[in-house]
C-alpha cells in the first residue's frame, strides 16, 4: 500500500471482530514501526502488548475499578489543559458524529459511562498495546512516542489492519501499572486497539473533518 493510500484509509475504529491477530504480524508491525525518527535517536517508546487471558484480565481489572472509583480517573501527567476555539468546536464536532452514529442522545450520562467503558475493553479488539516512557524525557518524550504511534498505526493499515489510539488509557494508570508491572519511573502516556474492523458497525462509518492547509500553514521565502 502506497503511504498516501494508507493515510487516506487509516481512521478510529471504535467496533472490531474477535478475530484473531497472529503475532508475528504483530511483532513486524512494532518491529517495522521502530523505524520512527526520535530526538537524538533516544527511541523512548515502550510497548506493553495483551492479547488472550492478559488482555482480559487488564480490562476486567481497569473496569471493576472505574465502577468501585470513579473518582481516581485522571491521568499521572498534566494532560488537558483549558479547551478554546477551534479546538473546542472540533472536538464537539466528532463528538456530536460519533454518538449520533452510536444512538445516543445528548444528555444521556448512563449511555456516555458506558461507551466510554468500550475504551477499557479496547473496542473488542483482540490486541491492545499501552505505551509508556521514561519519566525523566519530560514532553519531547511524549513527542516521540507519538510519532511511533503514528507510524505503527500506518504499518498496521499497510497489512491489513486497523487501530484506534487511546488516550482514555492513562486513566486509572494505578490498575494498568500493577496488572502489566509497569515501572514507577515510566509514564503510561496511552493505549491502542489493533485488530480488523467490524465494516457493520456504524461507528465505523464516522470520517473525522481535516481542515483546509491555509488554516494551520504559513509559507515565507517562496518565489
Amino acid at each position: 500500500m502506497h503511504i498516501d493510500d494508507a493515510l487516506k484509509a487509516r481512521k478510529s475504529i471504535r467496533a472490531f471482530r474477535h478475530d484473531p491477530v497472529p503475532l508475528d504480524l504483530v511483532k513486524e508491525i512494532l518491529e517495522t514501526a521502530s523505524l520512527s525518527p526520535s530526538g537524538t535517536n533516544v527511541q523512548p517508546w515502550k510497548v506493553h502488548v495483551v492479547a488472550g487471558e492478559a488482555r482480559q484480565k487488564l480490562i476486567e481489572e481497569v473496569l471493576a475499578h472505574r465502577e468501585t472509583s470513579p473518582a481516581d480517573a485522571g491521568a499521572e501527567f498534566t494532560r488537558v489543559s483549558k479547551r478554546k476555539e477551534p479546538f473546542l468546536s472540533r472536538m464537539r464536532k466528532l463528538g456530536k458524529d460519533m454518538y449520533s452514529l452510536l444512538g445516543i442522545p445528548k444528555g444521556d450520562q448512563a449511555a456516555n459511562w458506558r461507551q466510554w467503558g468500550r475504551n477499557y475493553e479496547f473496542f473488542d479488539a483482540p490486541v491492545g498495546l499501552i505505551f509508556s516512557v521514561d519519566k525523566d524525557l519530560g514532553p519531547m518524550g511524549f513527542v516521540d512516542i507519538g510519532i511511533y504511534m503514528q507510524t505503527l498505526m500506518l504499518v498496521a493499515k499497510s497489512r491489513g489492519l486497523d487501530t484506534c489510539a487511546q488516550g482514555a488509557w492513562n486513566n486509572y494508570w494505578s490498575v494498568t501499572r500493577r496488572i502489566l508491572d509497569i515501572p514507577e519511573e515510566e509514564y503510561i502516556v496511552c493505549g491502542m486497539s489493533l485488530g480488523y474492523a467490524d465494516e457493520t458497525a456504524p461507528v465505523n462509518t464516522l470520517v473525522s473533518e481535516r481542515e483546509p492547509l491555509s488554516s494551520f500553514a504559513s509559507f515565507r521565502g517562496f518565489d
